[in-house]
């Protein structure tokens, strides 16, 4: 008698990404949310990167206030003065490459562009992992700012690229595939079965942010969702089949 695969007693599993680290247990974007993140054994993690004084760093928000104890808008800031700042339990502001240092291969990356000008900076960071054993099955970029992807497309075509959005375009996901994205990245207030379907039938992954309620968990895995980005991994993890997976398959 053949195993039984344990695979097939789940609706679907969903690739888990952590977002912004772990931001559920630890402040985001933070080396410590990464860090979380692999202890929960996280497979994928998003962060959001903005370039700042010619560095690439790893923040969401366009103003300071939220996530730190300083003021204004990011793009205003020296980057020596953005390092001073604390940015949830004593963690600083940290750079790509520290992010990078500290997730060491143990899981795929998702780079989120968040500032203007960043794809250029990101192809060329991008560049330069890959020679310190980054692959590129470990990495995604995307955006909400489809210029930007489409620019990096054409910078350097071997990087994936997930096309974000909120809402239900009429075209489904032809917007997506007109980018060649790899994946499409949805809102959970607009994601239904057709569209997941017409991704699926132009080759993209779907992805679903933000996920955190176990009944939202749940319903992504009946609507075939590829995966999902949520604050508290764990929730997702436990009841994958398969949870060592790295990368982007």
């Amino acid at each position: 008698m053949k195993p039984i695969d344990n695979r097939k007693m789940h609706t679907k599993d969903l690739i888990c990404i952590g977002h912004r680290g772990a931001m559920g247990h630890a402040p985001e974007n933070t080396l410590l949310s990464i860090h979380k993140a692999l202890e929960l054994g996280t497979p994928c993690m998003e962060l959001d990167v903005y370039s700042v004084d010619g560095h690439l760093v790893v923040f969401h928000d366009s103003r300071l206030e939220r996530t730190t104890n300083g003021t204004g808008y990011l793009l205003d800031q020296q980057f020596n003065d953005l390092r001073k700042l604390d940015a949830g339990n004593g963690e600083k502001i940290p750079t790509l490459k520290e992010a990078f240092e500290a997730i060491n291969l143990k899981a795929g990356v998702n780079i989120e562009l968040k500032g203007p000008d960043t794809a250029v900076p990101v192809a060329e960071f991008i560049a330069k992992m890959r020679k310190t054993g980054w692959h590129d099955d470990l990495l995604l970029v995307s955006s909400f700012n489809h210029r930007e992807l489409s620019l990096l497309r054409r910078l350097d075509p071997r990087i994936k690229l997930g096309a974000l959005i909120v809402g239900l375009p009429i075209d489904d996901a032809a917007f997506a595939q007109s980018l060649g994205a790899y994946s499409v990245h949805l809102s959970l207030e607009f994601i239904d079965r057709r569209f997941v379907k017409d991704a699926h039938n132009r080759g993209l992954r779907v992805f679903v942010f933000t996920v955190d309620h176990p009944e939202d968990i749940e319903k992504m895995r009946e609507l075939g969702v590829d995966g999902v980005f949520t604050n508290y991994p764990e929730r997702v993890l436990k009841n994958n089949a398969v949870t060592d997976a790295v990368g982007w398959p």
